[in-house]
């Protein structure tokens, strides 16, 4: 099962709302979904649009859940530190990985 964490559309017409879930690859958009993460309302214009809870996105990363192009944007919006850290993880492996190469 691939975990994705992707965007959930909710609201009414014209006036959509999101949620940042953790669902199965296969699930259509608006389908089940396995964890909420929080939630990003495009609508308002103070700080109070976007609500990420960063500990439970870093608990799925770990295992293994695959964030789109847009929940990626968002998690840098609202916690820049964990952005960072996933970078400075997969530059750490393709370090590593270079390494290895070269011993062989």
């Amino acid at each position: 099962m691939a975990l994705m964490i992707r965007l959930r559309q909710q609201g009414r017409t014209n006036r959509q709302t999101y949620r940042l879930v953790v669902t199965d690859k296969k699930n259509p958009r608006d389908g089940k979904y396995i964890e909420m993460l929080g939630w990003y309302n495009p609508h308002e214009e103070n700080e109070k649009n976007l609500f990420i809870d960063a500990d439970k996105v870093q608990l799925w990363l770990d295992k293994g859940a695959i964030m789109t192009p847009k929940a990626h944007a968002l998690v840098k919006q609202s916690s820049p530190d964990l952005v960072k850290g996933l970078l400075e993880k997969k530059l750490t492996k393709k370090l590593r990985l270079k390494d290895k190469k070269k011993k062989a």
